[in-house]
């Protein structure tokens, strides 16, 4: 392989340095936009590394950008480092066991993410370096992932306007390029204000913010029925004005999640759910505020980016795994409901369209799915979202995922926490870390690849320009 295999020795002679990372973010387990000691720890890499660094971005305190070389082209390497709250985990064990009650926990990978990709710019880092190849190399530190949507804020204030191409990876039960889009999403609170009375003695004098709460969740209720099957709309409560059932509630608050495949979808499903809570505090004489949360775009596939990405995945092929390592995922395997376990061939048969039913049991068998799933853009939908779409409205987009957990197990999960620090999550980093060194290599010499990424990113907007809806006044709040 050459120039590449160069690259995979570099990463390789590092690897502790990265998997030592990822295990140091697992442990801090931060949330939201208040990850200090994890973005300290990746700055400390970094700069250590001879990356620029500025800290501070787009008005968030623990989001960064590192800068490595000058010159075109420009790439972006993505890195999250976000936790989930009150998923704590004790580490290393085949059974649910809190490690503290009510903390956060690592349940979605993010601690490998960030370290991850970081290895990968690290490592294209130390090619330029040895070679004087130009182009400008950037890691962005990106907060908030799962509830914050850090790289809008990244987005809303240009920081993504002059790349070239942006990469980055994500820990999953499959080993693929990532071929689907996603579901755009608006993140805001509503919030009622009312008028406290004794509830029994002087009911007249109370006007109940929390009937408006109620009463605005039924009208979005039947709004379900006359928006697009694809879109989804989740609601909580985050205030329900106390616990005291004599007294009128004063105040109540929602956080709703609005979801379509596209953002001009969202945004109308959202002009009529603020109309419906208009409604509910004009029934109820009480007050209704909007404050935003955050949002994100819909993901845009790059056909042109995502080959040349899935051929350096077959480059560096699978990860093999020793007895223990299969044995240890296995234990999971087995913990798995009925249900679960059956789910397993269906989803290795999604993966791998076209395939033997033997084939397919075959790979169903194994502990860990670390074969490499077939190349495939279909541009549909998840149901799900993710703000790696803000970034790929600004330029071509790829990434990959790799099998860092038991076939079996989904995000968000107690399993996927206790991974965590494992060699299995340990292995798919330094793979992950691999492709994005490999493809950033393809992206430095190949102009013409840079072109057609380009070329095609434009055919995917549809004449349409990236629009970030959070209002400027709003700031993200840890």
């Amino acid at each position: 392989m050459g120039d590449k295999q160069r690259i995979i020795d570099l990463i390789e002679a590092k690897s502790s340095i990265f998997t030592n990372l990822s295990d140091q973010i697992w442990k801090y387990a931060e949330i939201r936009f208040g990850l200090k000691q994890s973005a300290d720890a990746l700055c400390a890499v970094l700069e250590q590394e001879g990356f620029q660094i500025k800290r501070g971005i787009a008005g968030m305190a623990h989001a960064f950008v590192a800068t490595y070389g000058s010159g075109e082209p420009w790439i972006g390497i993505l890195g999250e480092y976000d936790a989930l709250p009150t998923m704590s985990q004790v580490a290393g064990i085949t059974e649910k066991r809190v490690l503290n009650h009510g903390a956060p926990g690592h349940g979605c990978g993010h601690n490998a993410l960030g370290a991850g990709a970081l290895a990968g710019a690290v490592g294209i880092k130390d090619y330029m370096k040895e070679t004087g190849l130009p182009g400008t190399i950037q890691y962005y530190g990106c907060p908030a992932e799962e509830s914050g949507s850090g790289k809008s804020f990244i987005a809303r204030a240009g920081l993504f306007n002059d790349l070239d191409a942006v990469l980055t990876w994500h820990p999953m039960t499959e080993t693929a390029i990532w071929g689907v889009s996603s579901l755009a999403n608006y993140q805001i609170y509503f919030r009622f204000k009312g008028t406290s009375a004794h509830a029994a003695a002087a009911p007249e004098y109370g006007r109940s913010a929390l009937d408006a709460a109620e009463l605005m969740n039924i009208g979005v209720n039947y709004l379900r029925e006359h928006t697009i099957q694809e879109s989804r709309i989740h609601y909580a409560y985050t205030d329900v004005g106390g616990g005291a059932p004599n007294v009128v509630q004063a105040s109540a608050e929602l956080l709703y999640f609005i979801r379509a495949p596209k953002s001009s979808q969202v945004r109308e499903i959202y002009e009529r759910v603020v109309d419906i809570a208009r409604g509910a505090a004009l029934m109820t004489g009480t007050s209704m505020e909007i404050k935003w949360d955050s949002s994100c775009a819909e993901y845009l596939v790059n056909d042109a980016l995502g080959k040349a990405m899935y051929a350096n995945l077959v480059a560096v092929g699978p990860n093999t795994y020793t007895p223990e390592e299969l044995a240890f995922a296995r234990q999971y395997i087995n913990g798995l409901d009925d249900m679960s376990r059956a789910r397993i061939p269906a989803k290795v048969a999604s993966l791998f369209p076209g395939e033997t039913p033997e084939r397919i049991a075959e790979i169903a068998a194994k502990p860990i799915i670390s074969d490499i799933a077939p190349y495939s853009m279909s541009g549909q939908v998840l149901p799900g979202s993710t703000d790696v779409g803000d970034a790929s409205w600004h330029a071509p987009t790829a990434q990959v995922t790799i099998a860092c957990y038991p076939a079996g197990t989904v995000s968000h999960s107690w399993q996927h926490v206790a991974c965590g620090q494992s060699s299995l999550i340990h292995k798919g980093l330094i793979q992950a870390a691999k492709v994005i060194a490999l493809t950033s290599l393809d992206l430095l010499k190949k102009p013409d690849l840079v072109e057609a990424a380009k070329v095609e990113h434009q055919q995917r907007l549809i004449g349409e320009s990236y629009q970030n809806p959070i209002p400027p006044e709003v700031i993200p709040e840890e």
